[in-house]
């Protein structure tokens, strides 16, 4: 069996252009798959779109050193409210109980509200309105 690297190449770059991690590929009998290699979590920089849209709080962009973190349980695109235009399930500086919403990912058009694990006061929001997140991607740190 010959290996097409052009369509490998062209594989690889799609991962790249569309920050994907995992891209799978058929085409009648040939079915191939590329992927990263995934670096856990705590070791990953946070990508921040735009220091100012995070709840406009400066403090929100510190980095993590201490504190609660709760991360998203799956893949998909956060929330901070339950509809546009709508109050914001936390804010900095909000005190919040375990089993609070803190915001939503949506999966698959499906909502799946992502609980507080524990009380405490929201230190930062990681993530802004709309972005997509991965797999235990740190989305608040609680004091």
């Amino acid at each position: 069996m010959k290996i097409d690297k052009k369509i490998i190449k062209e594989l690889t770059d799609c991962l790249e252009e569309f920050n994907l991690t995992e891209l799978e590929y058929t085409e009648k009998d040939t079915k191939i798959k590329v992927s990263k290699n995934n670096v856990s979590i705590n070791n990953q920089s946070i990508p921040i779109q735009n220091k100012s849209t995070i709840d406009d709080n400066p403090k929100a962009t510190t980095s993590i050193n201490s504190g609660i973190e709760i991360t998203s349980p799956i893949i998909g695109t956060a929330y901070h409210a339950p509809e546009p235009g709508a109050k914001k399930f936390i804010e900095v500086g909000k005190k919040i109980k375990k089993g609070d919403t803190i915001m939503i990912v949506e999966a698959m058009k499906t909502m799946n509200h992502v609980p507080s694990t524990s009380d405490g006061i929201v230190k930062q929001i990681l993530v802004s309105d709309g972005q997509p997140v991965e797999f235990g991607q740190v989305l608040v740190v609680l004091e």
